[in-house]
């Protein structure tokens, strides 16, 4: 017989333990009260006959209160249960006391590959993971129901960001209104921010404000350039006042004024870069930023935004030098192009920019793509019209409906009426279902299949509730930069944000995770067969809508479906499966599941097949999605990047191209760094391991990851099949 532990650990039977705890609780008794030896026997003797191949030893207990309680050893029983009671609250100090002992020695593997964004020997990360820890520990016993916590341990669900949490005022990831932040000015620390005068100035500002409202929330942030182009022309402006006082020419004004502005836009675009590289949010990391190129955004500055985006995708491609000096790839900011008519036909005036991002892409990983046509299509308003914006972070979008009609809720300075609003909104949080864990416990019964997941997703939306209320009970006093001063609102000190978390003005997503492993198991076929696992597939992605929208109905609540990026979560909830269900070939004998709708690494399929598929699925994801192809090195092959980037435009939302780009420091080795068989990398080169003088970048999750990662996710790396070849068209 099987123990399954408090952890999801599954243990060997020993009826010594059993013995033992009822011998602690007789100590505490006295004559009559006591149980016999016999009387123990005769319960361990019960609990073996019961013949189960696995028990949790939740059950075991309840077995033995039971047994004492029926042959009258009531005051036993009442002790058994202290002692149980008791050795529940040591177990959980033991516990969160272990974690912040292996946290600061600096030997657990969880902890050194938690996040792929934090290197977790550096004391601003440990205090982070130091707070998290404890947050944790309040939100387990204090703040969640049981059957929540249980649910998230056995990898049933996953209640994210627990690690924040205890405190009511942090949520997920924002849209910045950097537009109304800038020009109607700010306050940041107490210290009045108004509006500045030149480029370089508002870049400056704008990092200053990036990293501060990321440090008062835990996801990713996004702000648009846009929001910066009307002080381009301020500087031009300022460039030409001071030629013509000096009477020069018009032509000499003119001239030498663009070419201190081009000054002043790469020194801009360079203080932006290192700033945000450099400095340190409260999260103990950089901010997790991304930077939106869209040139539909304005009509008016148009021009001056695209000398922006040139710059910036110009200095990315360069890169930023490491400890070594030598120009590597940077994890952040990431960059999200927009596709649109302007920049995707040869002959058009912006072409050059695609050109540009095609470049970056290759050698850098980033931009990645978003469509204005397709997202025309699939982001509707309230009055039918599509539109197009960034997402919040690194895939959470939001929903174009009620949160624009309902007027300016948020109070903002740029708020225009008729016209629809996302700089300022946010997501509140985010519970996954694990859906192989749905299947597994259906044991391939359709009919039972339907019924649980029924039960997981009310669990998953309890929990849900339980993150809105939480931060519903937030005012604008915890996080000024936030509710008070333009980030997200300018409510007045002491307001509730309660009107900002219904109508439509923020989300909260509904995560899935293993939709592949699910329906290999259900149907026998991967979701990829356009047959029966498809069908199958595409049926359960229908019923996560048709939930949230049901939801949203009965609570006015805007949830959504999110295709979760999980990083070490698809390691844990790959050994969660292991523990309950045992190794089941093609589906749990893996160290990872794959994420969201995603077609498996593993799968052979070519790029553009792949970005067909899925892209069906990410219309039936509309809180949060996107889609990648895995290429080899294509710097020296830019038609078969703009060839993806084309077909990106025609077909799905947004998407992005993994490439490699990787430096070993002991040999200078610039390329792709490898995975051996036992999950090591190493320098195909020199053969050094040694992560301190490796710089290895790969895409996890939508964010490119710098610091390695744990067994799971190292091992999905490995297995990650090319969906494009390396040779020119013939």
């Amino acid at each position: 017989m099987k123990i399954i532990k408090r952890d999801g650990a599954i243990v060997e039977y020993n009826p010594d333990k059993i013995r033992t705890a009822i011998n602690k609780a007789n100590n505490e008794v006295r004559g009559r009260e006591k149980a016999s030896k016999e009387d123990i026997e005769d319960i361990i003797r019960y609990i073996e006959d019961l013949n189960k191949k696995r028990i949790l030893v939740e059950d075991i207990q309840d077995i033995i209160e039971e047994k004492l309680m029926d042959i009258g050893k009531y005051q036993l029983a009442k002790k058994y249960i202290t002692y149980r009671y008791t050795r529940e609250l040591i177990r959980k100090a033991n516990t969160t006391d272990q974690s912040i002992k292996e946290l600061i020695e600096g030997e657990s593997e969880y902890w050194n590959n938690e996040n792929s964004n934090k290197n977790a020997k550096v004391v601003t990360t440990q205090r982070d993971y130091l707070a998290g820890i404890t947050s944790t520990d309040i939100t387990r016993r204090f703040l969640l129901p049981e059957e929540i916590v249980k649910a998230h341990d056995e990898g049933i669900i996953h209640f994210h960001d627990a690690d924040y949490f205890a405190q009511n005022a942090l949520h997920n990831c924002d849209l910045i209104n950097l537009d109304d932040m800038l020009q109607n000015g700010t306050n940041i620390n107490g210290v009045m921010i108004e509006k500045p005068h030149k480029f370089l100035t508002a870049m400056t500002i704008a990092t200053q404000i990036i990293t501060a409202v990321t440090s008062s929330q835990y996801g990713g942030a996004t702000v648009t350039m846009t929001h910066l182009a009307p002080f381009v022309r301020d500087s031009y402006n300022i460039y030409l006042k001071k030629y013509k006082a000096r009477n020069l020419s018009k032509e000499q004004c003119e001239q030498f004024a663009k070419e201190d502005l081009a000054k002043e836009i790469k020194d801009g675009v360079q203080t932006f870069q290192y700033q945000i590289n450099s400095m340190t949010t409260t999260n103990g990391q950089s901010p997790f930023l991304s930077v939106c190129l869209y040139l539909g955004e304005t009509d008016e500055y148009k021009e001056e935004l695209a000398m922006i985006i040139k710059e910036m995708l110009e200095q990315r491609i360069i890169g930023m030098k490491n400890e070594k000096g030598v120009y590597i790839t940077p994890a952040f900011p990431k960059l999200l192009y927009v596709l649109e008519e302007d920049n995707m036909k040869k002959d058009s005036k912006y072409w050059y920019l695609t050109e540009t991002a095609a470049r970056c892409t290759a050698k850098r990983m980033v931009p990645d793509y978003i469509s204005e046509k397709v997202m025309l299509e699939l982001k509707k308003n309230e009055n039918g019209e599509g539109e197009c914006y960034p997402c919040m972070g690194c895939r959470s979008f939001l929903t174009p409906d009620r949160g624009i009609s309902r007027g300016n809720v948020a109070k903002a300075k740029n708020y225009v009426e008729g016209k629809g609003k996302y700089y300022g909104r946010f997501n509140q949080g985010v519970v996954t279902i694990n859906l192989v864990d749905v299947a597994l416990s259906s044991k391939g019964d359709i009919d039972k299949f339907w019924n649980i997941y029924e039960e997981r997703l009310e669990l998953c939306h309890k929990a849900l509730q339980l993150r809105h209320e939480r931060l519903s009970k937030a005012t604008s006093d915890v996080a000024p930069i936030l509710w008070q001063y333009g980030a997200l609102a300018r409510l007045e000190k002491g307001e509730s944000i309660h009107d900002l978390l219904h109508g439509g003005y923020s989300t909260i997503s509904l995560g899935y995770a293993g939709l592949y492993e699910c329906a290999k198991y259900m149907t026998g076929n991967s979701h990829t067969d356009n047959g029966k696992g498809k069908e199958f597939a595409l049926e359960i992605m229908q019923k996560l809508n048709d939930k949230c929208k049901e939801w949203k109905e009965a609570e006015d609540i805007d949830y959504s479906v999110y295709g979760t990026p999980i990083e070490s979560t698809t390691y844990k909830f790959a050994k969660c499966l292991k523990d309950r269900f045992g190794i089941i070939k093609g589906v749990t004998d893996r160290d990872y599941i794959t994420n969201s709708y995603h077609v498996p690494v593993f799968e052979d399929i070519d790029a553009f097949s792949k970005l067909k598929l899925e892209s069906e699925f990410q219309k039936l994801s509309p809180g949060g999605a996107i889609s990648y192809v895995e290429t080899p090195n294509l710097q020296n092959n830019l038609e078969a990047v703009l060839q993806i980037i084309r077909f990106i435009y025609d077909n799905i939302m947004y998407a992005e191209i993994n490439t490699k780009s990787d430096y070993c420091q002991k040999c200078g080795f610039d390329g792709e760094i490898l995975i051996d068989d036992n999950l090591d990398w190493y320098c195909p080169n020199c053969g050094n391991k040694d992560h301190n003088t490796l710089n290895v970048a790969r895409r996890t999750c939508g964010y490119i990851g710098s610091n390695f990662w744990n067994k799971g996710r190292t091992q999905e790396i490995k297995e990650r099949v090319l969906h494009l070849d390396n040779k020119d068209d013939e």
